[in-house]
């Protein structure tokens, strides 16, 4: 049969990026705690196509996610990354994951167990020049306002932030690593199951701690420019104002201590 996709295209123009998108299959992540946790992941792949070809070849994407061993980690997804290019014949090769994963978090006084979730995103790209890893996390951490404790007589509003991570990594690390930074960061981490003695606990430190939007994200920043396997970097906050018809944001950019060696990280 005629191949198609390799026809001339009528306008001669490079594309950066065609693929698949959307593609679910089951996902092995490593657990700090267990080794590792399945999860399910929606994947994205994608490769360039230049000039003088009209198509790529749809197929060739989804065999080999489905010939792929489905594991999160640095030679797994190389793998997966190199296939992509042989596959389709491409320079680069490009795969985003976006899954949850999953912790057990005790209730902080009466040790009741709980699952919480977050809400995670991976992308690996690989050319003639190398890999690169760039990891996505969000948080949700709870908030008490300095201001609103500082002026008033009884309480201060509290509310949800949601800390936002992107991440060049360059080496192993932890997921539960990054979930400590940000939860580290805010007025009390959010639990999925409080007794009553549990509330009163986090209620009691949180107001002990009270921290604005922008504490939050400079807290966040100043432990991942901290960090030895971090490159660049960008967290944001946002706060979901309890008392304000708006919500509230800081963000910042950054390097990290792997950025600082001047390695290139390739």
């Amino acid at each position: 049969m005629e191949d198609v996709q390799s026809l001339s295209p009528s306008v001669s123009i490079g594309i950066d990026r065609v693929g698949v998108r959307g593609l679910k299959r089951p996902l092995l992540v490593r657990d700090r705690v267990h080794g590792m946790q399945q999860t399910v992941a929606s994947v994205d792949l994608g490769v360039d196509l230049p000039s003088a070809f009209k198509g790529t070849h749809m197929s060739r994407f989804v065999e080999t996610l489905e010939a792929w061993e489905g594991e999160i980690s640095y030679q797994a997804v190389r793998h997966l990354l190199e296939k992509v290019r042989h596959c389709l014949s491409a320079r680069r090769a490009w795969a985003h994951f976006t899954f949850s994963y999953f912790v057990n978090k005790p209730a902080p006084a009466s040790g009741r167990p709980g699952t919480v979730h977050y809400d995670c995103r991976l992308t690996g790209e690989l050319d003639e020049q190398g890999q690169h890893f760039l990891l996505g996390l969000d948080v949700p951490v709870m908030t008490v306002c300095p201001c609103s404790k500082a002026i008033s007589s009884e309480g201060a509003h509290s509310q949800r932030a949601m800390v936002h991570m992107e991440i060049c990594l360059h080496g192993f690390s932890w997921l539960e690593e990054f979930i400590e930074i940000a939860e580290g960061a805010g007025s009390s981490a959010i639990f999925s199951l409080l007794k009553r003695e549990d509330e009163k606990f986090v209620t009691e430190q949180a107001f002990a701690n009270p921290v604005f939007v922008e504490d939050v994200v400079r807290n966040v920043a100043q432990r991942l420019a901290a960090h030895k396997h971090v490159g660049s970097f960008s967290v944001e906050v946002e706060s979901m104002e309890s008392i304000h018809h708006h919500n509230a944001f800081a963000r910042i950019e950054g390097q990290g201590a792997y950025a600082a060696t001047g390695a290139s990280g390739r």
